[in-house]
């Protein structure tokens, strides 16, 4: 599948998907599922299209993450098997770096599907699958949208207010209080955009009626389905590989 081909796909059927592989890997704590999974997702990415240097760096800033999960299970984890090295509440034991493996392999597995098939998503496009394909309600699908693309000013609006407190001599010592203040103010503009966003929304009919029409049409044919059949093979796999090898242990249990 093509770069093009990959747009194409509606977002919905890339939520549907990285939905069913998160799933299938929660219910269970055990390494081999997640690396099952991790395993069977390369393919998935080379036919998305899914070019190397994003995903060489947005992979690396997962990894990290990943590894700072399971070095917290490392020192923290249950105990269980033979103790390796003992300090105050740190236990590294054989249980601790099991558990630890596993998660480190199930954040991936997760963390990656849902970052990659949502790079070049467009939000008007997921609110229109998500009022049109799966009939959630419009007045919580615009609201959302319009909340999705005030997020992209929190930055602008971050710079300006260091400008402002720079001209008023207010911002050239105390870095970590600033910082505090700065972050406060921030707060206090984006709930007052927020309401006066609300209020306009309201004043030009939004969720008056409980059906409205959509400006685009939202389709989910072959391409979607494939995508989301592919989700679940790789679900599927996973669980039945961890329960065939015997590691497969239910978060329940």
């Amino acid at each position: 599948m093509s770069v093009d081909a990959r747009r194409s796909v509606n977002p919905v059927a890339r939520l549907l998907t990285a939905a069913v592989i998160a799933v299938a890997l929660v219910l269970s704590v055990d390494w081999v599922s997640a690396l099952t999974a991790l395993v069977l997702e390369i393919p998935l990415f080379v036919a998305l299209g899914v070019r190397l240097r994003p995903f060489l760096i947005r992979g690396g800033l997962i990894t990290v993450a990943a590894g700072l999960t399971a070095l917290t299970n490392l020192l923290y984890g249950e105990v269980g098997g033979t103790v390796h090295w003992h300090f105050l509440l740190i236990n590294v034991s054989d249980g601790s770096i099991a558990l630890a493996l596993a998660m480190f392999l199930r954040v991936l597995a997760i963390a990656l599907p849902s970052v990659f098939l949502f790079l070049d998503v467009q939000p008007t496009e997921l609110a229109d699958g998500l009022g049109q394909i799966l009939r959630l309600p419009s007045r919580f699908v615009v609201g959302a949208l319009a909340g999705m693309r005030l997020v992209g000013l929190l930055r602008e609006d971050w710079r300006y207010l260091g400008y402002a407190r720079r001209a008023r001599g207010v911002a050239d010592h105390a870095r970590l209080r600033r910082a505090l203040g700065q972050a406060f103010a921030l707060l206090v503009f984006a709930l007052r955009r927020g309401s006066k966003l609300a209020t306009a929304m309201e004043a030009r009919g939004f969720g008056a009626y409980p059906g409205r029409t959509w400006a685009r049409p939202s389709t989910f044919g072959a391409p979607e389905f494939a995508l989301v059949a592919a989700g679940i093979a790789i679900a599927v796999a996973s669980v039945a590989v961890s329960v065939v090898s015997g590691a497969w242990s239910f978060i329940g249990g």
